[in-house]
């Protein structure tokens, strides 16, 4: 089995020609290196591809236990130059290593990746990595934290000179730990980065005419052209927004150089940015108050759109609705890369409709479920349990957080009724 990267293989290629992080060479754990290596990430990936096949056998889709058992086999024959080839020849990471484990795995084949997206095994997989370094760091830091209250316990009576700042966090002197405005700056910097995704998505959404933010009568979008409507409060809200975000390197720069108890120069810096800070969340919220409660959606055009997009949304449909008609995922989603290439050349090209769909009533491979093509365009078959998460997540997540401040906000929001 070859060693190399999922790019070409270029770490085999470059050997000791080749820029290697001396974190990985000489520093971290090899348990840490490991789970950040491309041989657990890539096995990784096999493994939920099996989690996903073994989930929708038993949910009824026509998957064997031969076929389970053989993915079980091959979790860790990974073929690293294969994979670097197929990506070379594919430029998707994903779908280099669908064709390469399903190369280990023919009876399989038809069925890796089956109703997924590339998310399904990247999120994932960076998710269960992530949880895993964390099990190898929270050890780490419980034995730091034992051994230094060890060292505090057994010389707790030695006279020192003061510090007459120093302290413990629960018991202070005359200064709290700097270690709190970056608590708090942090909490801060979250919510602008939350606030910046969320105005992000409204300019965009607004670009494409689906919804706006509200816009008076007498507004003035541009002085030069009159028809535009710029979304001037969201993007407010973004300018702001990663100001308030930058602001949390402050007080970890300050907490970082305190001498001891703490170093005067820490003051006029606190100054500014805790001020600025809190300044600059307020104004933010107040102005995303403003447009939550005036937001406008336009269905219309919505819909106008998911019927120009539905034809390529519903490939994924397509392909699961032909294996279940016995078809073979890879085969399928070949089938349909083509067609839908050919389609987009008509809408980009030549300005025309997108005729994916009458390409595949055309072809003679998707016979099988030409009848069903109604129904898998259907767009509220695309949204699942959308409509019930949102529920639960409200119910349950958001009504508990808005309950304290029911006399704040001097009414109870209509969601928690």
């Amino acid at each position: 089995m070859a060693e190399g990267g999922d790019r070409g293989g270029r770490e085999a290629a470059c050997g000791h020609d080749s820029y290697r992080s001396p974190l990985a060479s000489r520093y971290a754990s090899p348990e840490m290196c490991f789970l950040f290596s491309d041989k657990y990430k890539f096995r990784t990936w096999r493994q939920l591809w099996l989690w996903l096949a073994e989930a929708e056998q038993a949910l009824g889709l026509p998957i064997t236990d031969e076929q389970i058992q053989e993915m079980k086999s091959n979790l860790d024959n990974i073929d690293f130059k294969m994979a670097a080839e197929e990506e070379k020849q594919l430029r998707h990471d994903v779908m280099a290593h669908v064709h390469t484990f399903a190369h280990c795995c023919p009876k399989a084949a038809g069925i890796i990746h089956l109703g997924a997206t590339s998310c399904y095994v990247g999120d994932n997989t960076d998710l269960i990595i992530l949880r895993n370094a964390f099990d190898l760091l929270l050890p780490k830091l419980a034995r730091v934290i034992s051994r230094l209250a060890d060292f505090a316990k057994e010389r707790a009576d030695l006279p020192t000179l003061g510090f007459t700042h120093f302290q413990a966090f629960i018991i202070t002197g005359q200064t709290y730990t700097r270690k709190v405005d970056i608590e708090v700056l942090s909490v801060l910097a979250s919510l602008g980065a939350s606030v910046h995704k969320i105005c992000t998505d409204i300019r965009l959404l607004a670009n494409l005419k689906e919804m706006e933010e509200p816009f008076e009568k007498q507004q003035i979008g541009s002085s030069a052209m009159p028809y535009k409507r710029n979304p001037m409060r969201s993007e407010r809200c973004c300018s702001l927004a990663r100001h308030l975000m930058a602001l949390v390197t402050d007080p970890l720069q300050t907490a970082s150089v305190q001498w001891f108890e703490r170093t005067l120069d820490d003051s006029a810096n606190r100054r500014i940015c805790l001020a600025e800070a809190f300044l600059t969340a307020d104004t933010v919220l107040n102005t995303l108050q403003n447009i939550s409660e005036g937001l406008v959606v336009y269905p219309k055009v919505i819909e106008r759109r998911i019927r120009q997009e539905l034809p390529f949304m519903a490939t994924e449909n397509i392909i699961v609705a032909m294996v279940k008609a016995g078809g073979n995922r890879q085969d399928c989603h070949e089938k349909i890369r083509v067609l839908s290439q050919q389609a987009a050349a008509v809408v980009k090209q030549e300005g025309g409709d997108n005729d994916l769909i009458e390409r595949i009533q055309a072809d003679a491979y998707f016979s099988p479920i030409h009848s069903q093509l109604d129904h898998l365009l259907d767009p509220s078959s695309f949204t699942g349990r959308a409509s019930q998460q949102v529920q639960r997540f409200l119910e349950e997540e958001v009504c508990p957080l808005l309950k304290p401040y029911e006399s704040v906000m001097k009414v109870k929001a209509e969601l928690c009724l």
